[in-house]
């Protein structure tokens, strides 16, 4: 059997592929505990600084794989325990919390369907670029379930407003790669055979800030969306901005400025 996740290491930075495109790169529960797994092994990794995330085949991911899903409860008729319905929406759950947590910056190559959980991994990331067949949408409500699944009704109202949040949400209605752009829920369209190329200058940019400030960046990003005040939204800047100071990469960054050549950081 082929690996449910592929991840490929190259100068600090990861490619990681959904590499189930026989099926949509739906999430079973192989592919499940990988994504956990990866995710997870990020909090304390140093040598990784970026991480791209893909699909393989046509498609990012189709959502929850309903026929493995199916095969496990038995079927429709016999539905598991609440304590076992729990643990597996957990599982799921966890790993766009774990995307969040983990302090490199994600950047999602969308193309294709991004349904229901897909959907959830693309806006669980930081950054998302997609092609012009990229379909994503709320596939939960459609259903029988509640249109709030995996982060979406956290994220979706952040990215694009409330009122289009509720849309989607509400409708299940798929939005399109021209309308996402619009709304600013992806940052750039490209052809089909363009995107993975596209991802390169966003990885370049984010590669020349030194690794402490990338991460700390991330990281206050993600605590200002939910700030309670300008005042805590400062002070995390004010300290951020002392801790990086404070290290080797600093100086190697003023010094390449002032030279300007790329800095070559240390993780110092």
């Amino acid at each position: 059997m082929s690996q449910p996740l592929l991840i490929e290491h190259d100068n600090g930075v990861d490619r990681v592929t959904l590499n189930r495109p026989e099926s949509l790169n739906a999430l079973d529960p192989a592919l499940i505990d990988a994504l956990n797994a990866y995710f997870e092994s990020l909090q304390r990794n140093r040598t990784t600084r970026v991480v791209v995330l893909k699909g393989a085949g046509k498609n990012f991911c189709a959502g929850l794989d309903l026929k493995a899903a199916m095969q496990r409860r038995g079927g429709v008729n016999e539905p598991p325990g609440v304590t076992e319905s729990l643990d597996s929406q957990r599982r799921i759950a966890d790993i766009v919390m774990l995307m969040r947590r983990c302090p490199q910056p994600i950047i999602a190559l969308v193309q294709g369907a991004a349904a229901g959980g897909g959907f959830a991994l693309a806006l669980a990331a930081d950054i998302r670029i997609a092609t012009r067949s990229a379909r994503m949408n709320c596939a939960f409500i459609k259903l029988g379930l509640g249109g709030c699944d995996i982060g979406t009704s956290y994220f979706l109202p952040r990215l694009v407003g409330v009122s289009v949040a509720s849309e989607l949400i509400l409708t299940g209605r798929f939005i399109g790669a021209e309308r996402a752009l619009m709304v600013g829920l992806v940052s750039e369209i490209v052809e089909e055979d363009m995107l993975e190329s596209a991802a390169a200058p966003f990885v370049d940019a984010m590669m020349t800030a030194s690794p402490v400030g990338l991460r700390l960046s991330k990281e206050c990003l993600n605590m200002s969306v939910d700030a309670s005040s300008i005042d805590a939204v400062i002070a995390m800047e004010d300290r951020n901005q002392v801790l990086c100071s404070r290290s080797e990469d600093f100086k190697e960054g003023i010094e390449a400025f002032l030279q300007k050549r790329k800095p070559v950081y240390t993780n110092r």
